[in-house]
């Protein structure tokens, strides 16, 4: 039997109780990685994962949080940046201080964790960072301006920080997924005038018809984390459900 592409190694999730974060550190932990999740709300983190409570706009918990896990796991060797909040509206829409706010959480919030977790990183012989992007960073989606505005900085860091740090072995990808089915996706629909008309728009506007799952997503931040993917940094993978790169006809 061969042994798990991830035995041996440590993991630190952040938004990890819940939709892509939560079945990303359960792959990794099915793939024997030892797993500890940063969250919010700890406490909806099963078993045998670790929850730790952090809020990644509040540096001081950032650096506590990564202290205390790196004390559970005993070292960090994958760093997934997955923490992040939505944003609807136009650029007319959302004021500075909306503005401030998801930029913190979504692009600072992922500086803080990465700061914080170098040092270790930097003392493992397999490193690896994952930061969850968003389709919205390559594709122009109305009513989302500002969280795509997050998500193209997003990329630009993935890529700027994957070249800082191609020589000292740790490798930073990204991964962009299409309207993945989560609970921000839900919480949006239910908020929807007619929600059962809102989920079929989400669901046409991805080529395969359907919105991506977080297990879809979850197997493809697991691909660029393992040390299978040696060879891979400053890559970006989309995870959308051809949305990005096909230009179909529509559907009749």
């Amino acid at each position: 039997m061969s042994t798990p592409e991830f035995a041996g190694l440590t993991a630190l999730v952040t938004g990890g109780a819940s939709g892509i974060g939560l079945a990303t550190a359960r792959l990794l932990a099915a793939r024997g990685a030892r797993v500890a999740c940063l969250d919010l709300t700890p406490g909806n983190v099963p078993e045998p994962l670790v929850g730790i409570r952090a809020d990644v706009a509040d540096d001081a918990e950032v650096r506590a949080a990564v202290e205390e896990a790196v004390r559970v796991l005993g070292g960090i060797d994958v760093l997934i940046n997955n923490a992040g909040i939505g944003a609807q509206g136009t650029i007319e829409d959302n004021t500075d201080d909306e503005w401030h706010r998801v930029f913190d959480v979504n692009v600072l919030g992922m500086v803080r964790v990465t700061r914080a977790a170098l040092p270790h990183l930097r003392r493992s012989g397999s490193a690896a960072i994952v930061n969850t992007c968003s389709v919205a960073a390559t594709a122009g989606l109305p009513d989302r301006v500002l969280y795509s505005a997050t998500k193209g900085a997003v990329l630009a860091l993935t890529r700027a920080t994957a070249a800082d740090l191609v020589h000292t072995g740790i490798r930073v990808n990204c991964v962009n997924p299409g309207t993945a089915d989560t609970p921000w996706i839900g919480r949006l629909l239910d908020r929807a005038a007619d929600p059962v008309a809102e989920r079929a728009a989400l669901n046409a506007r991805q080529p395969m018809g359907r919105l991506v799952s977080a297990e879809e997503v979850a197997a493809a931040i697991a691909y660029l984390a393992s040390p299978l993917s040696g060879s891979s940094t400053g890559t970006a993978l989309p995870v959308d459900g051809g949305m990005q790169g096909l230009r179909t006809r529509p559907r009749t």
